[in-house]
């Protein structure tokens, strides 16, 4: 396998997932859609005109300024294109790989060393495990995205936990200090746009990789074949039967994307929130309780940039399934 090469796929790939992820529709429908119900809320409430309900009215409006918006916060508008605080964050972090994997692999030596070594130690063992799960031979053909896949989010769930992220921006005063309302920086995987293009990355990605492996022609059957043998009339029920199969395999399918994107961002998010409450729990503390929270973010980070990783793989496994039987009894 040659380093350079996955390297270069591997920056190809940030761009990629960076550019898709520079539109605001699925954070803004979100925001559109729960401001929505908050204003039909409020004048549902109104028009009851019951003291009870106004003060419960209020008390929810408060309780609902607590904690980190679902929705990225715009800090910039270049030539009328919208710059918000987790777009500035997986920029960085994107960048901050590339330029590393460039610097790291500039001076190849045959004895690695220092930035070299562990770029190199991280891709083989990232290599190895795979290689156990999806076989040699496709491990070869998408090694590239399932390490960048794995590198970026884990190195997007830790930036996000960097003090500082989330915690400087513009606010205003309050009985309880200053509260933060717009942060110039946040966690990029806690934006539903970024989670959302690298699914639907995947999902191109994995189109291609099926057709290479059954072609068009086989992946129908491989969804709509009956499988197993028989004859006559249980014939046509089996193909009956496995044709309402294969239209339940194809909305599982489409629906793979919305449940990649939604795990990852709900469990980035989640974190986000957590970490908030404990620094707001006792004021006095708010600098200590969230730090045995911080390391259990940073084992989260870990978990969810593999369980994203696995399950992607996984997917194209069960796409190439029968394809890469035949490489594997090969090799034995």
């Amino acid at each position: 396998m040659s380093n350079t090469r996955v390297f270069r796929k591997i920056c190809a790939l940030l761009v990629a997932c960076v550019a898709l992820a520079s539109g605001g529709a699925p954070q803004s429908v979100l925001a559109e859609m729960t401001t929505t119900s908050i204003k039909s809320e409020s004048n549902r409430q109104a028009t009851e005109g019951t003291e009870e309900t106004g003060n419960r009215a209020g008390a929810d409006a408060q309780s609902a300024d607590i904690g980190p918006s679902r929705q990225a916060s715009e800090i910039a508008r270049v030539l009328g294109f919208p710059i918000t605080n987790s777009m500035v964050v997986t920029w960085i972090v994107a960048l901050a790989l590339i330029v590393f994997a460039q610097l790291s692999t500039r001076k190849m030596s045959l004895v690695p060393e220092g930035a070299q070594n562990f770029w190199e130690w991280l891709v083989e063992s990232l290599h190895d495990f795979l290689e156990q799960i999806i076989g040699r031979h496709l491990v070869e053909r998408t090694f590239w995205f399932f390490a960048t896949i794995f590198i970026f989010i884990l190195a997007a769930n830790w930036a996000g936990l960097i003090p500082g992220v989330g915690t400087i921006g513009w606010g205003h005063q309050t009985a309880e200090g200053f509260r933060i309302d717009k942060p110039l920086l946040r966690g990029a995987t806690a934006d539903l746009n970024l989670t959302l293009a690298m699914a639907l990355v995947f999902f191109a990605c994995w189109f291609v990789w099926a057709n290479q492996e059954l072609g068009p022609l086989g992946c129908l059957k491989e969804l709509f074949g009956p499988k197993g043998e028989s004859a006559g009339f249980m014939r046509v029920v089996m193909t009956i039967m496995f044709f309402l199969v294969g239209c339940l395999n194809i909305i599982s399918i489409l629906f793979r994307p919305i449940s990649l994107s939604f795990r990852l961002y709900g469990n980035t998010f989640a974190g986000e929130n957590m970490l908030d409450t404990m620094a707001e729990l006792f004021p006095g503390l708010g600098w200590l309780l969230p730090v045995p929270f911080y390391f259990m973010e940073l084992l989260v980070g870990l978990v969810q940039a593999t369980v994203f990783m696995l399950l992607t793989a996984v997917f194209v496994l069960l796409a190439c399934l029968q394809n890469e039987e035949a490489p594997a009894a090969a090799q034995k």
